[in-house]
């Protein structure tokens, strides 16, 4: 079976960069995604689930950022192959909301989140996120 999800790496400035990881049930930490439901994009995807799971609206999408991973797990006996593709917003909300999906939550400058961030796949995503953003200050 195959899904499709989509994310964001959610950062905001307060003299610095600092980026927002949500702490999951089963014991990780991670960005905001979730699936692609029916007559939705990519976009409107990450818009509906950072609401849901944080609160925040106020989101402005980075151009030229679109990383996508791959990974598979076992869901009710069955494997699924999931795809995540990750984008990358700025907010000026500092104070979120987190949904019953999620135990916790932090705003971390790079360094730290690299840190915290539980999965490699994530990591990277991060990494590429944070030299963008590099980049272009």
């Amino acid at each position: 079976m195959n899904e499709i999800s989509a994310g964001v790496v959610i950062f905001r400035e307060n003299s610095k960069l600092l980026f927002l990881l949500l702490y999951y049930p089963s014991g990780h930490w991670d960005f905001v995604k979730g699936k692609i439901e029916e007559n939705e994009n990519t976009l409107q995807t990450v818009a509906r689930e950072t609401k849901e799971e944080t609160g925040i609206t106020d989101l402005n999408f980075v151009d030229g950022f679109e990383e996508s991973i791959e990974y598979d797990f076992q869901y009710a006996g069955e494997l699924i192959h999931k795809k995540v593709i990750f984008f990358l917003a700025k907010t000026s909300i500092e104070k979120i909301k987190i949904s019953h999906e999620h135990l916790d939550y932090v705003w971390l400058e790079f360094e730290d989140a690299l840190e915290k961030t539980t999965y490699q796949n994530a990591r990277s995503v991060l990494s590429r996120a944070n030299q963008l953003l590099v980049e272009r200050l």
